[in-house]
């Protein structure tokens, strides 16, 4: 059987008189760029070559960026490096927050906020 065809009333709209369909905005999700993940890789390579960390994951949100820290695989993450471009003109885009969710350091610049989780060298006598 056949399929039964809708009764059109008029001529058919072109393709180039139809109203564009709406998307939904797709907004990029935020991310670190290379200089900033370079200084994060070079403090995590710090930490792992001491003992200290031993795993990370990345997170790429819509609203921020996180570089989470595992002390074990199955654990929380110890700290979280979060960038919150929202936040840059206020309190500063980055953030060192911990495991019970304290914020250690919020700052505009990631070297500096990043200190906080920096080892204090020791003299050796």
């Amino acid at each position: 059987m056949g399929e039964i065809e809708p009764i059109r009333r008029g001529p058919a709209p072109s393709p180039s008189t139809q109203a564009p369909v709406p998307q939904a905005a797709a907004l990029p999700n935020v991310t670190f760029d290379r200089r900033e993940l370079d200084r994060i890789l070079d403090l995590y390579g710090r930490m792992v070559a001491a003992g200290e960390w031993r795993d990370y994951a990345i997170d790429f949100l819509k609203e921020r960026a996180v570089f989470s820290i595992f002390r074990r695989s199955l654990d929380v993450p110890l700290y979280r490096i979060e960038k919150q471009p929202k936040l840059a003109r206020k309190q500063g885009a980055y953030s060192v927050v911990s495991q019970t969710g304290l914020i250690l350091k919020r700052g505009h610049e990631l070297p500096r906020v990043l200190a906080v989780l920096e080892k204090p060298l020791t003299s050796v006598s």
